[in-house]
């Protein structure tokens, strides 16, 4: 059987965004103190020799307080760690081929930009969805102007899965999103950049 999408707030990784002096296992701890009930492991500049040893430890700390791990698109290193899950992007293997590779009992996030691709991430497995960007953000530019909000609550509206809203999403822009339909919130800089990330992450917990 497939985890359940038991979590809300998504905290995804950028060490390039923590403060100065800061170490990304501290910042994630003090995030999953403050609420964060799942994290994505998504370091894409590392080698797997560097990757490996942060997923160890970012397993350790995501068992400690009862949350879940995603690794973005290294299986291998999902697989080795034990982590609850993977991460897929618009350039990783595709869902279903994954899916076949890790099985059931793991979860498969996708990022999705527009109504087309969630629905093939739905139709080749994938267990929740990342829907974005909904503000502007300097990390998702890439991506085109913001969605914004009558977007995400199409998107939510028209997914049978779980659509975690990302793309500058703060803490006063959180109850709009949920209003829109979105099961969660999914962020970077918020926390990651924060310089107390157990406060940014309480913002959005209560």
């Amino acid at each position: 059987m497939p985890l359940p999408i038991d979590f809300n707030l998504y905290l995804i990784t950028d060490r390039h965004q923590l403060p100065a002096g800061q170490t990304l296992p501290a910042v994630i701890e003090a995030a999953l103190q403050g609420g964060v009930q799942a994290v994505q492991l998504r370091e894409k500049d590392l080698s797997v020799d560097e990757l490996l040893p942060l997923a160890r430890e970012l397993r350790s700390l995501t068992c400690q307080y009862g949350a879940r791990l995603l690794i973005n698109d290294n299986i291998d290193v999902a697989l080795a760690v034990g982590a609850d899950g993977v991460h897929l992007g618009g350039h990783s293997q595709a869902t279903e081929v994954v899916r076949r590779n890790i099985g059931m009992e793991m979860l498969i996030g996708v990022s999705t930009h527009n109504n087309g691709e969630i629905q093939t991430a739905c139709d080749q497995g994938a267990d929740f969805v990342t829907f974005g960007p909904v503000y502007a953000t300097p990390s998702k530019a890439v991506y085109g102007a913001p969605q914004g909000l009558p977007a995400l609550a199409e998107a939510c509206n028209n997914s049978t899965l779980p659509v975690f809203a990302l793309g500058g999403i703060t803490s006063a822009r959180a109850d709009a999103v949920r209003a829109a339909g979105a099961h969660g919130i999914a962020l970077i800089s918020a926390i990651i950049a924060s310089s107390s990330p157990i406060s940014a992450a309480k913002a959005f917990s209560t």
